[in-house]
Protein backbone atom coordinates (compact mmCIF):
# COMPACT_ATOMS: atom_id res chain seq x y z
CA UNK A 1 0.00 0.00 0.00
CA UNK A 2 1.37 3.23 -1.23
CA UNK A 3 1.50 6.04 1.68
CA UNK A 4 0.10 8.51 -0.03
CA UNK A 5 -3.94 9.48 0.29
CA UNK A 6 -6.42 10.11 -2.50
CA UNK A 7 -3.50 8.75 -5.28
CA UNK A 8 -5.29 6.26 -7.77
CA UNK A 9 -3.10 3.09 -6.61
CA UNK A 10 -2.76 3.27 -3.25
CA UNK A 11 -6.38 1.24 -2.06
CA UNK A 12 -5.09 -1.46 -4.65
CA UNK A 13 -5.70 -5.05 -3.37
CA UNK A 14 -8.83 -3.42 -1.11
CA UNK A 15 -11.74 -4.80 -1.15
CA UNK A 16 -14.84 -2.27 -0.25
CA UNK A 17 -18.55 -2.35 0.34
CA UNK A 18 -20.36 0.82 -0.17
CA UNK A 19 -23.90 0.92 0.22
CA UNK A 20 -26.37 3.42 -1.45
CA UNK A 21 -24.10 3.17 -3.99
CA UNK A 22 -26.30 3.98 -7.25
CA UNK A 23 -27.11 7.52 -6.07
CA UNK A 24 -25.73 10.47 -4.03
CA UNK A 25 -22.95 10.22 -1.57
CA UNK A 26 -23.11 6.03 -2.12
CA UNK A 27 -22.51 7.13 -6.00
CA UNK A 28 -19.91 9.29 -5.27
CA UNK A 29 -18.16 6.95 -2.64
CA UNK A 30 -18.02 4.35 -5.00
CA UNK A 31 -16.27 5.85 -7.79
CA UNK A 32 -13.95 7.77 -5.98
CA UNK A 33 -12.46 4.59 -3.90
CA UNK A 34 -12.03 2.45 -7.73
CA UNK A 35 -10.46 5.25 -8.75
CA UNK A 36 -7.91 4.82 -6.12
CA UNK A 37 -7.53 1.63 -7.16
CA UNK A 38 -10.17 -0.85 -4.40
CA UNK A 39 -12.19 -3.05 -5.72
CA UNK A 40 -15.54 -1.90 -4.66
CA UNK A 41 -19.01 -3.68 -4.12
CA UNK A 42 -21.78 -1.10 -4.84
CA UNK A 43 -25.19 -1.92 -3.32
CA UNK A 44 -28.51 -0.26 -3.75
CA UNK A 45 -31.91 -1.38 -4.85
CA UNK A 46 -31.41 -0.43 -8.07
CA UNK A 47 -29.98 -3.09 -11.05
CA UNK A 48 -29.81 -0.22 -13.71
CA UNK A 49 -28.54 2.84 -11.77
CA UNK A 50 -25.59 0.53 -10.17
CA UNK A 51 -24.93 -0.85 -13.76
CA UNK A 52 -24.57 2.90 -14.87
CA UNK A 53 -22.02 3.22 -11.93
CA UNK A 54 -20.35 0.80 -12.73
CA UNK A 55 -19.83 2.01 -15.94
CA UNK A 56 -18.00 4.86 -14.25
CA UNK A 57 -14.77 3.63 -13.17
CA UNK A 58 -12.91 0.30 -13.33
CA UNK A 59 -13.13 -2.38 -10.41
CA UNK A 60 -17.25 -1.26 -9.76
CA UNK A 61 -19.28 -4.16 -9.37
CA UNK A 62 -23.31 -4.01 -8.79
CA UNK A 63 -24.87 -5.83 -6.26
CA UNK A 64 -28.56 -5.30 -6.37
CA UNK A 65 -30.32 -5.45 -3.15
CA UNK A 66 -31.92 -4.30 -0.35
CA UNK A 67 -30.16 -3.73 3.03
CA UNK A 68 -33.84 -3.49 5.27
CA UNK A 69 -33.21 -6.80 6.80
CA UNK A 70 -30.53 -8.91 7.95
CA UNK A 71 -30.50 -11.39 4.91
CA UNK A 72 -29.70 -8.61 2.50
CA UNK A 73 -26.80 -7.28 4.37
CA UNK A 74 -25.10 -10.98 4.57
CA UNK A 75 -26.29 -11.09 0.95
CA UNK A 76 -24.42 -7.71 0.10
CA UNK A 77 -21.31 -8.83 2.52
CA UNK A 78 -21.08 -12.44 0.82
CA UNK A 79 -20.95 -10.57 -2.85
CA UNK A 80 -18.12 -8.52 -1.64
CA UNK A 81 -16.40 -10.99 -0.35
CA UNK A 82 -16.18 -12.94 -4.11
CA UNK A 83 -13.31 -9.99 -4.88
CA UNK A 84 -11.45 -10.51 -1.58
CA UNK A 85 -11.57 -9.73 1.94
CA UNK A 86 -14.05 -7.21 2.87
CA UNK A 87 -11.51 -4.32 4.13
CA UNK A 88 -13.64 -1.41 4.20
CA UNK A 89 -17.40 -0.98 4.38
CA UNK A 90 -19.14 2.40 3.47
CA UNK A 91 -22.79 2.66 4.80
CA UNK A 92 -24.57 5.29 3.09
CA UNK A 93 -27.91 3.54 2.22
CA UNK A 94 -30.54 5.42 4.28
CA UNK A 95 -34.38 6.55 4.69
CA UNK A 96 -34.35 9.80 4.53
CA UNK A 97 -36.61 12.20 6.93
CA UNK A 98 -39.65 13.37 4.38
CA UNK A 99 -41.04 10.50 4.49
CA UNK A 100 -41.98 11.46 8.65
CA UNK A 101 -44.50 13.00 10.13
CA UNK A 102 -44.56 14.90 13.58
CA UNK A 103 -44.35 12.36 16.50
CA UNK A 104 -48.14 11.97 17.10
CA UNK A 105 -48.72 11.20 13.41
CA UNK A 106 -45.73 9.22 12.99
CA UNK A 107 -46.52 5.30 12.42
CA UNK A 108 -44.78 2.10 13.61
CA UNK A 109 -44.39 1.04 10.63
CA UNK A 110 -42.01 4.23 9.54
CA UNK A 111 -40.40 4.10 12.44
CA UNK A 112 -39.52 0.30 12.15
CA UNK A 113 -38.57 0.82 8.54
CA UNK A 114 -35.89 4.03 8.92
CA UNK A 115 -34.06 2.82 11.56
CA UNK A 116 -34.18 -1.02 9.90
CA UNK A 117 -31.48 0.90 6.75
CA UNK A 118 -30.51 3.96 8.60
CA UNK A 119 -29.11 1.66 12.07
CA UNK A 120 -29.73 -2.04 12.10
CA UNK A 121 -28.14 -2.26 8.57
CA UNK A 122 -25.54 -0.76 10.18
CA UNK A 123 -25.06 -2.78 12.97
CA UNK A 124 -25.66 -5.96 10.79
CA UNK A 125 -22.94 -4.81 8.28
CA UNK A 126 -20.23 -3.92 10.92
CA UNK A 127 -20.99 -7.17 12.89
CA UNK A 128 -20.28 -9.20 10.00
CA UNK A 129 -17.41 -7.24 7.83
CA UNK A 130 -15.42 -7.33 11.56
CA UNK A 131 -14.54 -10.77 10.86
CA UNK A 132 -11.97 -9.95 7.61
CA UNK A 133 -10.76 -7.01 9.15
CA UNK A 134 -9.83 -8.47 12.10
CA UNK A 135 -8.20 -11.72 10.43
CA UNK A 136 -6.31 -8.87 8.00
CA UNK A 137 -4.99 -7.01 11.22
CA UNK A 138 -6.51 -3.52 9.02
CA UNK A 139 -9.35 -1.77 8.18
CA UNK A 140 -11.74 1.07 7.94
CA UNK A 141 -15.90 1.65 8.52
CA UNK A 142 -17.08 4.55 8.12
CA UNK A 143 -21.59 5.28 8.50
CA UNK A 144 -22.61 8.40 6.80
CA UNK A 145 -24.89 10.31 9.33
CA UNK A 146 -26.78 13.44 9.77
CA UNK A 147 -26.45 16.85 11.21
CA UNK A 148 -30.11 15.83 12.24
CA UNK A 149 -28.47 13.14 14.41
CA UNK A 150 -26.70 15.97 16.29
CA UNK A 151 -29.46 18.22 16.55
CA UNK A 152 -33.41 17.26 16.71
CA UNK A 153 -35.51 18.27 13.46
CA UNK A 154 -39.04 18.39 13.74
CA UNK A 155 -40.92 15.97 11.65
CA UNK A 156 -38.10 13.79 11.95
CA UNK A 157 -38.17 11.72 15.01
CA UNK A 158 -37.41 8.30 13.31
CA UNK A 159 -34.60 9.65 11.32
CA UNK A 160 -33.49 11.96 13.76
CA UNK A 161 -33.51 8.99 16.34
CA UNK A 162 -31.56 6.34 13.77
CA UNK A 163 -28.70 9.01 13.15
CA UNK A 164 -27.92 9.37 16.43
CA UNK A 165 -28.14 5.69 17.66
CA UNK A 166 -25.17 5.54 14.70
CA UNK A 167 -23.21 7.95 16.40
CA UNK A 168 -23.49 5.82 19.27
CA UNK A 169 -22.37 2.77 17.07
CA UNK A 170 -19.57 4.24 15.82
CA UNK A 171 -17.95 5.07 19.37
CA UNK A 172 -18.87 1.71 20.70
CA UNK A 173 -17.16 -0.16 17.75
CA UNK A 174 -14.29 1.65 17.51
CA UNK A 175 -13.38 0.38 20.80
CA UNK A 176 -14.24 -3.14 20.18
CA UNK A 177 -12.39 -3.16 16.62
CA UNK A 178 -9.74 -0.27 17.94
CA UNK A 179 -6.99 -3.58 19.14
CA UNK A 180 -7.16 -5.21 15.93
CA UNK A 181 -6.20 -1.96 13.27
CA UNK A 182 -9.73 -1.18 12.50
CA UNK A 183 -10.90 2.47 12.68
CA UNK A 184 -14.71 3.08 12.59
CA UNK A 185 -15.93 6.47 11.89
CA UNK A 186 -19.12 8.54 11.15
CA UNK A 187 -19.20 11.47 8.47
CA UNK A 188 -22.07 14.19 9.74
CA UNK A 189 -22.94 16.17 6.63
CA UNK A 190 -25.53 19.18 6.54
CA UNK A 191 -27.95 19.96 3.14
CA UNK A 192 -26.51 17.53 0.46
CA UNK A 193 -27.80 18.50 -2.73
CA UNK A 194 -28.18 15.71 -5.55
CA UNK A 195 -29.19 13.27 -3.24
CA UNK A 196 -32.88 11.36 -2.99
CA UNK A 197 -33.49 12.37 0.69
CA UNK A 198 -32.56 16.01 0.33
CA UNK A 199 -34.54 16.28 -2.90
CA UNK A 200 -37.96 15.15 -2.27
CA UNK A 201 -37.58 16.80 1.38
CA UNK A 202 -36.90 20.23 -0.89
CA UNK A 203 -39.84 19.32 -2.77
CA UNK A 204 -41.92 18.95 0.02
CA UNK A 205 -41.18 22.02 2.30
CA UNK A 206 -41.09 24.32 -1.36
CA UNK A 207 -45.05 22.89 -2.01
CA UNK A 208 -45.89 23.46 1.11
CA UNK A 209 -44.63 26.80 1.46
CA UNK A 210 -45.41 27.91 -1.88
CA UNK A 211 -42.11 28.64 -3.09
CA UNK A 212 -39.40 27.24 -6.19
CA UNK A 213 -37.58 24.23 -5.65
CA UNK A 214 -34.83 26.73 -6.31
CA UNK A 215 -35.65 29.15 -4.00
CA UNK A 216 -35.39 26.88 -0.87
CA UNK A 217 -32.15 25.54 -2.25
CA UNK A 218 -31.16 29.19 -2.29
CA UNK A 219 -32.44 30.04 1.03
CA UNK A 220 -30.57 26.77 2.63
CA UNK A 221 -27.41 27.77 0.43
CA UNK A 222 -27.75 31.22 2.05
CA UNK A 223 -27.79 29.75 5.98
CA UNK A 224 -24.32 28.55 5.50
CA UNK A 225 -21.35 30.56 6.03
CA UNK A 226 -19.26 29.37 2.61
CA UNK A 227 -22.79 30.54 0.79
CA UNK A 228 -23.92 27.22 -0.55
CA UNK A 229 -25.13 23.73 0.05
CA UNK A 230 -22.97 20.36 0.13
CA UNK A 231 -22.55 18.12 -2.90
CA UNK A 232 -21.82 14.42 -2.72
CA UNK A 233 -18.32 15.40 -4.05
CA UNK A 234 -17.72 16.93 -0.98
CA UNK A 235 -18.51 13.99 1.68
CA UNK A 236 -17.10 11.57 -1.14
CA UNK A 237 -13.67 13.48 -0.01
CA UNK A 238 -13.92 12.85 3.70
CA UNK A 239 -15.03 9.68 3.35
CA UNK A 240 -11.51 9.20 0.81
CA UNK A 241 -9.38 10.14 3.67
CA UNK A 242 -10.78 8.59 6.06
CA UNK A 243 -10.49 4.99 4.68
CA UNK A 244 -7.15 5.50 3.59
CA UNK A 245 -3.89 4.97 5.71
CA UNK A 246 -3.15 8.44 6.64
CA UNK A 247 -6.24 8.01 8.90
CA UNK A 248 -5.00 5.61 10.96
CA UNK A 249 -5.55 7.74 13.93
CA UNK A 250 -8.96 8.47 13.61
CA UNK A 251 -11.51 6.22 15.34
CA UNK A 252 -14.55 6.99 16.94
CA UNK A 253 -15.33 10.06 15.33
CA UNK A 254 -17.98 12.03 14.23
CA UNK A 255 -16.38 14.82 11.36
CA UNK A 256 -19.07 16.87 10.85
CA UNK A 257 -19.35 18.67 7.03
CA UNK A 258 -21.20 21.56 7.15
CA UNK A 259 -19.43 24.49 5.49
CA UNK A 260 -19.22 25.84 9.42
CA UNK A 261 -22.82 25.52 9.62
CA UNK A 262 -24.64 23.95 12.39
CA UNK A 263 -27.45 22.26 10.89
Amino acid sequence: MAAADNVPGDLSGRVALVTGGSSGIGRAVSIALAVRGARVAAAGRSPERLDEVARQAKGITAVPVSLDSADGCARAVTQARIMGPLTVLVHAAGLGGYLNQPIWQETPETWRATLALNLDAAFELTRLAAADMMEARWGRIVMIGSTAGEIGAPAMAAYSASKAGLLGLVQSAACDLGPYGVTVNAVVPGWVRGTAMAERDAEREAARRGITVEALWAERAASYPAGRVLAPADVAGVVSFLVGDSASGISGAAIKIALGGIW
